[in-house]
């Protein structure tokens, strides 16, 4: 499943409190899709990572209870206590823990509950893990855990990342590079034993290096040192060409009339028109950037217009729609 169809899946068994646990390769933004659920959803967010923790963590630690005469279990302090409170209680990498502690979560998963402590009604238990074919740190899931979730698998989707990128502001130098080399958005193998590779996590720390303001002479290594040698040199090739665009605000502006036909400009000056436009859409721009597509190879004037709709720009209701449609109707059809 790609990652817009695991956040729908998840918004439904979620509110019908129905354990999830999500499957996925390293780096693909598992846990960020369910922060993001939560965020939506006004719930709060508990992230337990049970490898760093022992049996007795979770299920707290037996002490006496002199009035009584009898031992009960001191409930750990991290778990969410408010009976009206609503949230998600995240149980990340959870097959990375160690069996003894993945038997305490048993209770916890199926029943609420654990040791002497309940979970909220309000509170819905989602999981996530590596595949066992990753070659991560991870133990084989025992049988009856793994039959009290609802197990979802998720893959990379590059025009489901593209939609996100746009609306997180990524740099648009990424989003051009990997629209113009959509395999380099993912490019993991377990049989290699590489630090770095391209991840969707990776190329969101490559736009933070670029916004760092990092000198010249050091992009590179530190670029490859998130996705990896081979992507860095090819990324930043990329990035060269980008001083062959003209100014994006005289774009969208109506400004410019003339653009390069070189494909790696164009995929390049593509990203950066939807990023603009996405910010300050208003329909003057909207008019002009229909307008100066006339002007684009078809293909790319197709990919313009199929990146507004995919992000929530309204280019039909534009002055310029009915000439555009006419110009490439036979592209649509």
């Amino acid at each position: 499943m790609k990652a817009s169809e695991i956040k729908e899946t998840m918004l439904k068994l979620v509110s019908s409190k129905i354990p999830v646990f999500i499957w996925g390769a390293p780096g693909i933004g598992k846990s960020s899709i369910v922060k993001q659920v939560a965020k939506e959803q006004g719930l709060a967010f508990t992230d337990l990572r049970l490898s760093l923790m022992d049996p007795t963590d979770l299920k707290g630690i037996p002490f006496f209870d002199k009035d009584n005469h009898e031992a009960v279990w001191a409930k750990p302090n991290f778990l969410p206590k408010d009976p009206h409170s609503k949230g998600i209680l995240f149980l990340d990498e959870i097959n990375t823990a160690p069996p003894s502690v993945q038997a305490s979560a048993y209770q916890l998963v199926l029943d609420r509950k654990v040791g002497d402590y309940e979970l909220p009604a309000g509170w819905s238990i989602v999981a996530a893990g590596n595949n066992e074919s990753d070659r991560g740190v991870v133990y084989r899931m025992p049988p009856p855990l793994a039959n009290r979730f609802v197990h979802l698998d998720m893959e990379v989707d590059f025009e489901d990342w593209k939609s996100w990128a746009y609306q997180a502001g990524i740099d648009s130098a990424v989003i051009g590079f990997l629209n113009f080399d959509k395999e380099k958005i993912f490019l993991f193998d377990p049989a290699k034993n590489e630090k770095s590779f391209p991840t969707p996590r990776s190329w969101e720390y490559v736009d933070k290096v670029l916004k760092t303001g990092l000198s010249k002479a050091l992009l590179y290594d530190t670029i490859a040192g998130a996705v990896g040698k081979e992507s860095a040199t090819a990324f930043l090739s990329f990035r060269a060409v980008m001083h062959e665009l003209p100014d994006i605000e005289k774009v969208v502006n109506g400004e410019v009339k003339e653009f390069s036909s070189d494909n790696q400009v164009l995929f390049a000056l593509i990203s950066g028109i939807v990023s603009n436009v996405y910010h300050d859409n208003t329909p003057q721009k909207i008019d002009n950037v229909l307008k100066l597509s006339l002007k684009l190879p078809p293909e790319f004037a197709v990919m313009l217009v199929k990146d507004m709709q995919q992000n929530g720009i309204s280019v039909e209701g534009s002055n310029e729609w009915e000439n555009w449609v006419k110009a490439f109707n036979h592209l649509l059809s």
